[in-house]
C-alpha cells in the first residue's frame, strides 16, 4: 500500500469532488431532512398581527391602575368589532389580536372580576404582546440555503406561509457487498459462513444521512459477478462498497473498478479501523470502497459517505461534525494512525464525558452496538489522559 493519506487530507479530497446536485421543488410537509437549495422566506409577517401572549386584558397603559367596564371578550380568530376606548378594557385570549388603541394585556392572575367590571394593576407599555413581525417580518429569511430541515424549521417555515420549498436532489446511493460467505440473516449457515450485516448497517447510516438506497443481494468473490454489480452501481450518483479493497487473493473490487474506467483518488487512509478505505470517481459518480470488517464499514461511512452525501445536497457544513467531550479514561494512542475508538456518552452537570467500551476491534460490531460515540484519538506517543479534552462523532444521529 502507498503511503497513507492523513484523516483530514481523505476528507477534503471527498469534499471536493462532491458538488451539489441540482434542486427541486418540494412540499414543506415532506421535507424533512433536505437540504435547501436557496433561501426561504416569509410569506407574512409573523406574527400576523400583534397578539396576546396571554389570558388577560387588553387596556390602555394610560388607565391603569384602576377599575374598568369589560367591553368585548376576544377569543382567538374572533377580533374586537370595534377598537378600545379610553377607560376601557377587552379580555383577551391567548393569541387573540389585540384591538386598536391598546398598548398592553394585564394577565388574568393580576386581575379581579366582578361580572363585565374588572380591577387591574398597572403595568408598562407593550407587556405581554406580540408584536406584528416581532419573530420575523414579509420577505425576510426565514431558514437560509444549505440548512437541513429539522421539525423547529419544518414549524418555523409553515408558520411563516412558506408551503414548498427549493431542495437539493437526494444523492441515488448503490450499496454492493462482496464475499462468498456472506449469507441473508436468518438462513442457516454453513461452516465457514456469516451472516451479511453490513449492507443493511449501510443503508441504515446513508438514509439517515439523505440517501436514496439501492441494494443488491451479497455479491460472490467473481470477477464476472463484481463486474455486473459495480457497472449497475456506477449509473448512481454513489457506490459504496463493502469488502474487497484489501490486498488478498479475493479482494477484487478495486481491479473490476479501474477496468470500467473508475479513477482512484486514494487508497488508504492513516485512521483505525478503516486503513485500506478507497475514494475514487467515473464521470460524476463518487465510489467508496469500505472494508469488510463491519466496525470499519460503520466508521468509513460516518467520516467519508456521510459528509459526501450532504455536501451533495448543499450542506453549509458537511462534517464530520467533530464536537468536545471529557476523557473518562485514558485511551493509548496508535503512533501511526489516528483511532476512532467506539465510547458511551455520560453527562455530567454541563459536561459530556467519553468512556471508551470494551473491545476495540474492527470485527466486533456487537460491543460497538453499545456505544454512541467515536471519540478521535490523533496518533502519536502514549495516551489520551482521563480528564483531557477530545474530540468525538456522534453515533446516535437518525438523521
Amino acid at each position: 500500500m502507498a503511503s497513507l493519506l492523513s484523516l483530514e487530507e481523505a476528507i477534503a479530497a471527498v469534499l471536493e469532488r462532491a458538488r451539489p446536485l441540482e434542486a427541486e421543488r418540494v412540499r414543506v410537509e415532506s421535507s424533512r431532512g433536505r437540504v435547501l437549495a436557496e433561501d426561504a422566506t416569509a410569506r407574512v409577517d409573523l406574527p400576523p398581527f400583534p397578539s396576546s401572549a396571554m389570558d388577560g386584558y387588553a387596556v390602555r397603559v394610560a388607565d391603569l391602575p384602576g377599575r374598568l367596564p369589560v367591553i368585548f371578550h376576544i377569543a382567538a380568530g374572533r377580533p374586537a368589532p370595534c377598537a378600545l376606548g379610553p377607560r376601557e378594557a377587552m379580555a383577551i385570549a391567548t393569541g387573540g389580536v389585540v384591538p386598536e388603541g391598546a398598548d398592553a394585556v394585564v394577565p388574568l392572575e393580576l386581575a379581579q372580576a366582578e361580572g363585565e367590571w374588572v380591577e387591574l394593576p398597572a403595568v408598562q407599555p407593550g407587556s405581554n404582546i406580540r408584536w406584528q413581525g416581532g419573530d420575523v417580518a414579509r420577505g425576510k429569511v426565514v431558514v437560509p440555503a444549505g440548512v437541513r430541515l429539522g421539525p423547529a424549521q419544518i414549524g418555523a417555515l409553515a408558520a411563516a406561509g412558506v408551503s414548498d420549498v427549493w431542495c437539493r436532489r437526494r444523492p441515488r446511493v448503490a450499496v454492493v457487498t462482496t464475499g462468498t460467505e456472506l449469507r441473508p440473516p436468518g438462513e442457516p449457515l454453513r461452516l465457514g459462513e456469516v451472516y451479511e450485516a453490513n449492507g443493511v448497517m449501510l443503508a441504515s447510516q446513508i438514509e439517515a444521512a439523505g440517501g436514496v438506497v439501492e441494494r443488491l443481494t451479497p455479491v460472490a468473490d467473481d470477477e464476472q459477478a463484481h463486474r455486473q454489480a459495480i457497472e449497475w452501481g456506477l449509473s448512481q450518483d454513489v457506490l459504496v462498497t463493502s469488502g474487497g479493497v484489501s490486498m488478498g487473493p479475493h479482494d477484487l473490487v478495486r481491479g473490476v473498478e479501474a477496468e470500467l474506467g473508475v479513477e482512484e483518488v486514494f487508497w488508504g487512509v492513516a485512521v483505525k479501523p478503516g486503513k485500506p478505505v478507497s475514494f475514487a470517481t467515473r464521470d460524476s459518480t463518487l465510489v467508496f470502497g469500505l472494508p469488510g470488517n463491519p466496525v470499519s464499514a460503520l466508521v468509513g461511512c460516518e467520516l467519508f459517505v456521510r459528509p459526501a452525501l450532504l455536501a451533495l445536497q448543499g450542506a453549509i457544513d458537511p462534517g464530520p461534525p467533530l464536537e468536545p467531550g471529557i476523557l473518562g479514561q485514558s485511551v493509548a494512542r496508535d503512533p501511526r494512525r489516528d483511532q476512532l475508538a467506539r465510547a458511551r456518552r455520560r453527562v455530567e452537570k454541563d459536561r459530556i464525558l467519553l468512556f471508551p467500551v470494551s473491545g476495540q476491534d474492527s470485527h466486533m460490531i456487537v460491543r460497538a452496538a453499545e456505544a454512541d460515540a467515536l471519540v478521535l484519538v490523533p496518533r502519536g506517543e502514549g495516551e489520551l489522559s482521563a480528564g483531557e479534552v477530545a474530540r468525538y462523532l456522534r453515533l446516535d444521529c437518525a438523521g
